[in-house]
C-alpha cells in the first residue's frame, strides 16, 4: 500500500538541534591548520555560525513537498520516495538512488529538469518519470532490524518499481552507492531494469585486472585509497561505536560528511564553496540529523562486506543490459581502464566529462541530465 507523505519536522528537534551546535565545545587543531588532518576548524566554526543565524530548515522541506511524497513497506521496512510523473503520454520510469553521505537532496533541482524537459526548452517525448527513493536506513525511510547491503536494497527498489508502482520496465541510475545499486539491478533483474546508467566504479571482476594498464590502475588506486580508507573500515565493521560519538554530535555529524564533500568533489582554488553552498550543505547533513539516521545509513558499510564486498558473481558477467558509464574527472574513485570495465558491464555509451567529481548531480547536473537522456533515447524502453 502506497501511503502519501508530509515532512514536517517539529520545531523542538530543530532548536535541540541549533542549541548543540551554538553550545559545541571547540577544540584545536595542529597550528599548521588546512584540510590536511580533516575538517577544517575555521571552516567549521563559519559555518556552525551560519547554521545556526542564518540556515532554515524549513526552506529544504518545502523544497522536499513541492513534490509528491509516499512510504510504502517493503519487506518490513518503510521506504519513502518522491514520484513525479513526467510530461506526455509516454514518460520512462527512470529510477535515481543515491549514495553515502548522500541523500534525496542530491537530486532535488534535477528532478523537474528530467521530468518535464518542455520547461526548460527541451522536447516532451524525452520526459522521465522520476523514482527518488531514501535508501532504506536513510532519511526518511525505516531502518532495517539489522545491517543490509546493496543488493539487497536493489531487490527492494526493484520491487517497488515493479510491484508497488507497477512498471513493467525501468532505467535505474546512480553514483556511490546508488551506482552499486543500479549495478545491481541490472545484474540480478535485468527483465526490469533493462538498462543502467552509473557515474562510478565501485565493483570488482572476481578475475581481477589482467593487462599492464589495469594491474597499474589497480596499484595506483590501492595506493590513493589508503588516505581514505579510514571511515569506510570504521563503518564497515564497528559502526555502532561511532554511532555514540556522532548521534548526540550535530557538528560531529556535519564535520565526518564536510571532510568528504570537498575531499570528492571538483573544488576551485580550495573552497568547497565553489561547488556546494552552505545551505547545500547543511540540507544534506540536516536529513541525517532530523531523522536521526546516522547510525543506520552508515550500517550499509557493514551490509556490503557480508554481502561479499566489490566483487561480483564471475556467472553472468558482463551484465546483459546496457550500460552508460559517465567519467567525472574528479571522481576520487578512479574508473579502471575501459577494457577492464567492459568485462563487468555491457557498455553501450561511455562519457568522459569536461569537469565534476563524486556528486555528479550537484556539481553538473547539465551534464548528467543530458547524458542520461541521450542514453535513453538510445534504448528500447
Amino acid at each position: 500500500m502506497i501511503r502519501p507523505f508530509k515532512i514536517n519536522i517539529s520545531n523542538k528537534i530543530i532548536e535541540d538541534i541549533n542549541t548543540k551546535v551554538a553550545k559545541y565545545p571547540w577544540h584545536e587543531m595542529p597550528d599548521d591548520g588546512g584540510w590536511s588532518y580533516g575538517t577544517n576548524l575555521d571552516y567549521m566554526k563559519e559555518i556552525s555560525k551560519y547554521w545556526v543565524e542564518k540556515f532554515n530548515w524549513k526552506n529544504v522541506e518545502e523544497k522536499i513537498n513541492k513534490f509528491k511524497n509516499f512510504k510504502t513497506n517493503i519487506d518490513d521496512i518503510d521506504i519513502h520516495f518522491i514520484q513525479e510523473k513526467g510530461s506526455g503520454s509516454n514518460p520512462k520510469p527512470l529510477l535515481l538512488s543515491h549514495g553515502w553521505p548522500g541523500s534525496i537532496i542530491e537530486f532535488l533541482h534535477i528532478i523537474d529538469q528530467l521530468a518535464h524537459p518542455e520547461k526548460f526548452g527541451g522536447k516532451e517525448e524525452d520526459a522521465f518519470d522520476v523514482v527518488v527513493p531514501s535508501l532504506p536506513g536513510f532519511g526518511f525511510s525505516g531502518r532495517p532490524s539489522r545491517p543490509i547491503g546493496p543488493r539487497k536494497m536493489a531487490s527492494i527498489f526493484n520491487h517497488l518499481m515493479t510491484e508497488v508502482l507497477g512498471y513493467n520496465k525501468y532505467l535505474a541510475q546512480g553514483g556511490d552507492f546508488g551506482g552499486t545499486i543500479a549495478t545491481w539491478l541490472g545484474y540480478d533483474f535485468p527483465k526490469t531494469c533493462t538498462a543502467i546508467h552509473i557515474n562510478i566504479l565501485i565493483v570488482r571482476h572476481p578475475d581481477g585486472p589482467q593487462t599492464k594498464e589495469e594491474k597499474e590502475w589497480e596499484e595506483r588506486f590501492e595506493k590513493n585509497q589508503i588516505i581514505e580508507n579510514g571511515y569506510r573500515t570504521q563503518q564497515a565493521t564497528k559502526p555502532q561505536t561511532l554511532s555514540y560519538a556522532m548521534m548526540d554530535s550535530p557538528v560531529g555529524v556535519a564535520a565526518w560528511i564536510i571532510e568528504k564533500m570537498r575531499g570528492w568533489s571538483d573544488i576551485k582554488n580550495n573552497d568547497i564553496e565553489s561547488v556546494y553552498s552552505k545551505d547545500t550543505l547543511l540540507s544534506n547533513i540536516m536529513v541525517y540529523l532530523v531523522t536521526k539516521t546516522f547510525n543506520t545509513a552508515s550500517w550499509i558499510y557493514y551490509g556490503r562486506r557480508e554481502e561479499g564486498g566489490r566483487l561480483l558473481p564471475k556467472e553472468d558477467l558482463p551484465l546483459k543490459v546496457p550500460t552508460a558509464v559517465a567519467l567525472f574527472p574528479k571522481e576520487y574513485l578512479e574508473w579502471a581502464p575501459r577494457s577492464y570495465v567492459e568485462r563487468i558491464y555491457n557498455v553501450q555509451r561511455w562519457t568522459e566529462m569536461p569537469k565534476g567529481g563524486h556528486f555528479a548531480a550537484l556539481e553538473q547536473p547539465d551534464l548528467l541530465i543530458k547524458d542520461i537522456r541521450d542514453f535513453a533515447k538510445s534504448l528500447n524502453i
